[in-house]
């Protein structure tokens, strides 16, 4: 088995030896948990010259062990309060911690191995990149400091470490509960034992952990340091690497205790490594492709990776679950962490319901279910867009759950003040979301962010229309798409673009279309990468602009006016022209030239996006933006393989040309859906289907699920 290990030749020589036949082949192999785990530095890069001090966000990863969709995400950390607590550049590991999403939350149960004297203020080890390593469910690195040897892995619910300590030392644990990503409120620790100790952390979510160790404990004591206690388990002296194998639970100790003897029971630290492999290995190939160069696959596979650690799996093997009013029930489906809605309905949670349906199903249960205790289906960030999440999940035949349940919901979101839509009364009576005038609107200014409301609110309604539509609501569904018409509200004819409103209808004074907003007129956007979003009515917005001619010249506006690098924002970087791929409002504008027949065009652009935009800066382990639980891997794994959900309620893709000569999807067991690229060009000639041409580059779900053989013929005239 390979595993990567940044920063020497290693990774790309094991690639070759495992491609020359000297090993077996996995996909496990071509993944490389490191990369988005770095900075962006090069401004050319970026787009502007970041601030002095200023981290440009370019995948806010962790590297560490995990499972698909897990409860424990067992990682490294060089920084506590950053994005996922790990950052290449740092020099430091401060411990270990069991859960991480990549967004400056969670981290929680830190664990640090030692030798002593323990200095309670600073134990913090010092590492090498060259004497690190991971791959699907393991880690492991050297603590120069202490010289340890450090490995995890991981279950569902546990995480597992062994950790090789010099001869003769005076090991010990350090347990540092007073630290997460997030406030600690409190906590607590005690021996179990000679050989356990169990407690809890409480910061937003309450974590219950149950820790065994194959060695024995001589002493469980808190020291001080500065103002806080800090939990030092020692060890008795003893021969051979120390196994630490620690169950979690969000409901009590004893189901802590009990996911750690059902998960694990009597398997060491090589047999859970070994399970964890073979589990990703059997996710990663449900997606086989054949040709590409050896970096597009590392880039492939580690996307695909990428895609399927997020939402976190929260309820115990006995089916309990901490609730939304945090109360304990049980259900008899897994329960779900929140998706991050805002970034991924667009393409990561189409993929988790390609390939991992069950989770999926599972997913929107736990929605349902935080809904019937809410009165709403809850939103992550901005938008409504469990709307289009549960929609294009129904459409593409995902059941499972009760969708007269979800419909019901998702409406009261869509027509009820006080839930996950704010304004939502000002943007039914008014057909659209007001700016208030600011004098001087600066990045960071906030207000409602009305133009991306409206605008998304409006894609939201036109995906809960289609599922009125399904269930026979003939009335909803008409109100509904009327709605989903309210984007053309924000459009001013004199710019070409969206551009805010105030109250009375007049446009907000003075417009500065390339200048970026947090949450002015925009989210975490400017006029440019806002205006357009319709990809529910592309045709409507065409018409906007005078017809195909006009619009197509707005689009070559769009990849082609030079960012202004006196605009900073943290967030928003990686240009082609104005439009941004480093954030994700305007993932979706390279297909819109299909609408004018330049598909060339598209595939210009979606060439350059995969080719200079991931795996990039000084050590080739940036992204060019942050990943967002997925979202950037996401659109790389299905832009590599040759189809993308432009409009993801919709139980359709649009078909590009791939990087690969094949690619099989086998969505279902022995049910195979097979891409082929003829030629190697990238204008598509013709598309056939199962041997008859198609007349269109769109193909419906039902070809995926049912498989077959698509074959894309492309020249380069």
């Amino acid at each position: 088995m390979t595993s990567f290990r940044v920063g020497s030749l290693l990774l790309l020589t094991s690639l070759i030896l495992v491609c020359t036949g000297a090993a077996e082949t996995r996909r496990t192999d071509y993944v490389n948990p490191f990369l988005g785990t770095a900075p962006l530095t090069d401004p050319v890069q970026i787009g502007y010259t970041p601030p002095r001090d200023w981290r440009v966000w370019a995948g806010l990863v962790f590297p560490g062990a995990s499972l698909p969709n897990a409860m424990v995400q067992l990682s490294p950390i060089t920084e506590f309060g950053s994005g996922a607590g790990y950052e290449y550049e740092d020099t430091e590991i401060l411990a270990f911690t069991h859960t991480n999403k990549g967004h400056w939350n969670l981290c929680h149960i830190p664990v640090m191995p030692v030798i002593g004297p323990l200095d309670p203020r600073d134990f913090a080890s010092p590492f090498s990149h060259a004497k690190e390593s991971a791959r699907p469910g393991y880690y492991q690195v050297d603590l120069e400091r202490y010289g340890i040897h450090a490995e995890l892995t991981a279950t569902l619910r546990c995480g597992v470490h062994r950790y090789t300590f010099p001869q003769a030392a005076d090991r010990m644990l350090v347990v540092n509960l007073s630290v997460s990503n997030e406030r600690v409120r409190d906590w607590a620790i005690e021996a179990d034992g000679t050989h356990a100790f169990q407690g809890f952390q409480r910061a937003s979510e309450t974590v219950f952990f149950y820790a065994k160790t194959n060695q024995p404990i001589a002493e469980l004591e808190t020291v001080e340091s500065g103002r806080r206690g800090l939990p030092v388990v020692r060890l008795e002296p003893a021969e051979g690497p120390l196994e630490l194998q620690i169950g979690l639970s969000f409901v009590s100790i004893e189901n802590a205790r009990a996911n750690l003897d059902r998960e694990i029971g009597g398997k060491d630290f090589d047999t859970v490594r070994a399970e964890a492999d073979e589990t990703w290995e059997q996710l990663l190939s449900k997606v086989r492709v054949t040709g590409g160069s050896e970096r597009e696959r590392m880039l492939f596979y580690s996307s695909l990776y990428r895609s399927f650690l997020w939402p976190a799996l929260r309820s115990d093997g006995n089916g309990a679950f901490t609730d939304v009013r945090r109360t304990v029930d049980q259900a008899d489906f897994s329960y779900y962490t929140n998706p991050s809605l805002w970034d991924t309905y667009r393409n990561k949670l189409v993929l988790l319901g390609l390939l991992s349906p069950e989770v999926t199903v599972d997913v929107i249960r736990s929605l349902i279910e935080k809904g019937e205790k809410t009165g709403f289906i809850p939103t992550f960030f901005h938008g409504d867009h469990a709307a289009p999440f549960i929609v294009g999940s129904y459409l593409r035949g995902l059941r499972g759950f009760d969708v007269e349940k979800a419909y019901s919901l998702l409406y009261r979101n869509a027509t009820i003040e006080g839930g996950p839509r704010p304004f939502i009364n000002e943007y039914m009576e008014r057909g659209y979301i007001s700016t208030p005038p600011v004098e001087r609107p600066r990045v960071e200014t906030k207000a409602k962010a009305g133009v991306t409301k409206t605008l998304e609110y409006a894609y939201d309604d036109y995906s809960l229309a289609l599922l009125a539509n399904e269930l026979g609501n003939d009335t909803d569904h008409t109100l509904l798409m009327g709605r989903a018409g309210n984007y053309k509200n924000m459009f001013d004819p004199s710019t070409g673009l969206m551009r805010g409103r105030l109250e009375d209808g007049s446009w907000v004074e003075p417009f500065d279309p390339q200048f970026p907003y947090y949450e002015y007129m925009y989210r975490e956007a400017n006029a440019w990468q806002s205006s357009f979003f319709a990809p529910h009515d592309t045709a409507g917005l065409i018409a906007l602009h005078g017809g195909a001619e006009a619009f197509e010249r707005k689009l070559d506006e769009l990849f082609s006016i030079p960012w202004n690098p006196q605009h900073i924002a943290r967030n928003i970087s990686s240009f082609i022209g104005q439009y941004c791929h480093g954030n994700q409002p305007d993932h979706g504008y390279p297909y819109l030239y299909y609408w004018v027949n330049k598909q060339e065009k598209t595939q210009a652009l979606l060439d350059r996006l995969l080719r200079d935009f991931y795996g990039i800066g000084e050590h080739g382990l940036a992204l060019c933006g942050m990943d967002d639980t997925g979202e950037m891997s996401a659109w790389y794994v299905f832009n590599a393989i040759g189809i993308y959900p432009y409009s993801p309620a919709d139980p359709e893709y649009i078909v590009t040309v791939p990087i690969f000569d094949k690619v099989e999807l086998e969505l279902s067991a022995g049910v195979v859906f097979t891409i082929e690229r003829e030629h190697s060009g990238r204008r598509i000639e013709k598309l056939t289907w199962n041997g008859t041409p198609l007349d269109r580059p769109i193909i419906p779900h039902a070809w995926l699920a049912s498989g077959g053989r698509l074959v894309i013929t492309t020249t380069d005239n």
